[in-house]
């Protein structure tokens, strides 16, 4: 995509602390470096429907995004940087609507009126081995950054990832702290696990190593241990296998994870057990899956993240302690007919023999989401984006509620 002149202007200004490096260097860490800024226009509306405590939660909010990622200086050790520059501000809250999640909670019961946040990490390469230090996101199973408010959850870390071997990546942190979607601050790591002792502790210690091996190219590998120190260790297992069906393709994920306590502030006892499989064809996608908890407590994750199950959809996990849940899913890619970038989603799930107690009966709850996008293709507008997603969820434990968010994002590439 061309650039306009201010576009290049801006790039090169936030790159400009490399001119310092030697100009056979700066080919590399400036000619190899991305920059895109994204605009998010962010509304939420959950409506709780019992008449008791806060009707509803409705916010809207504007964000902001740049990410700036380096290329690498040239030598047997490359050197670079990675940033994330975010900021948010409030549309619309008040009246005791506040704690979507959107922005930071004041001392009042309301939302600040903005917040902000830089995350920082130098890196360096040698060979096809890379580590990163200061703060960042992370995607795998033993930890995933949440995205799914106004500003994303990053951690202050380090990380190393090797794929030295063909179809082999290996990586391993050590995260210290974190900082939360609607927070400012860096904080120690919480867990989350249904009906499990030490839920409200903190550590400033969380642990992974693991990776995946691609054995053929349709048959992948994953394992990953983790442990967030004194709380919960894990390991987890995953398969995922593609296979050519009919004209269309049948995909197979199958995961398994063991958590247990890590010394005496918890009780952490879980087997989480998921496998869905998803058939594609002509823009159609059927997707069945089924999730089953097992032991003295639910799954354990570290709280606020979003957990490597299966059955974690845009409100609920299904990782209750003893839960068995099934869903059902189907996808639409209207650019099949002739739309690009038009995509639906709709699913539901339904979960049950949840263990509530000795005193209550077994807990059941379901929940059915609607996820309609649109990205423009081409022309002003190009990667212009309109998502609405729509969610109910009703439960015989806990408050029902509807839920809907709208969300309109610009991506623009700077460099």
């Amino acid at each position: 995509m061309s650039k306009t002149p201010l576009a290049r202007a801006v790039a090169l200004a936030t790159l400009g602390a490399s001119l310092t490096l030697p100009s056979l260097a700066q080919a590399d860490f400036i000619g190899d470096s991305t920059i895109s800024l994204d605009a998010r226009n962010f509304y939420f509306n959950r409506d709780f429907r019992e008449d008791v405590g806060q009707s509803k939660s409705e916010e809207w909010a504007q964000g902001f995004i740049l990410r700036m990622n380096s290329g690498f200086t040239e030598g047997t050790v490359g050197f670079g940087a990675d940033a994330i520059g975010m900021f948010g501000f409030k549309l619309d809250s008040g009246g005791g609507t506040a704690g979507s999640g959107l922005l930071v909670p004041d001392r009042s019961g309301g939302s600040q009126d903005n917040y902000s946040d830089l995350a920082v990490a130098a890196k360096a390469r040698v060979s096809n081995s890379t580590l990163r230090v200061g703060q960042m996101q992370f995607r795998n199973p033993a930890l995933t950054s949440s995205d799914g408010r106004l500003l994303p959850q990053v951690f202050e870390a380090a990380h190393v990832v090797s794929q030295e071997v063909d179809g082999l990546l290996l990586e391993a942190a050590h995260v210290r702290e974190v900082n939360h979607r609607d927070s400012g601050d860096y904080q120690d790591a919480s867990m989350s696990a249904d009906r499990a002792r030490g839920n409200n502790a903190t550590s400033d210690a969380f642990d992974f190593i693991g990776g995946s091996y691609k054995i053929t190219k349709d048959l992948t590998a994953g394992y990953y241990y983790s442990n967030l120190d004194e709380l919960y260790k894990q390991h987890s297992l995953n398969l995922v296998h593609n296979f050519a069906l009919g004209g269309g393709n049948l995909k197979s994920d199958l995961r398994y994870a063991r958590s247990t306590d890590d010394g005496n502030r918890s009780n952490v006892d879980n087997k989480a057990i998921g496998a869905m499989a998803t058939y594609s064809h002509s823009g159609h996608a059927f997707g069945l899956g089924y999730q089953k908890m097992s032991g003295d407590t639910g799954f354990a994750y570290v709280g606020g993240t979003d957990p490597y199950l299966v059955n974690f959809v845009q409100i609920r996990d299904f990782g209750r302690k003893d839960e068995k849940s099934w869903q059902a899913r189907y996808d639409f890619n209207f650019a099949s007919v002739g739309i690009p970038g038009l995509v639906f989603m709709t699913r539901y799930l339904s979960g049950d023999n949840i263990d509530l107690g000795a005193a209550r009966s077994k807990g059941k709850e379901w929940e059915r989401d609607i996820d309609l996008t649109y990205t423009f293709q081409e022309g002003t507008l190009k990667n212009l984006s309109v998502r609405w997603r729509n969610a109910t969820v009703r439960d015989n434990f806990s408050r029902d509620l509807d839920e809907n968010r709208l969300i309109v994002s610009y991506t623009i590439p700077l460099l």
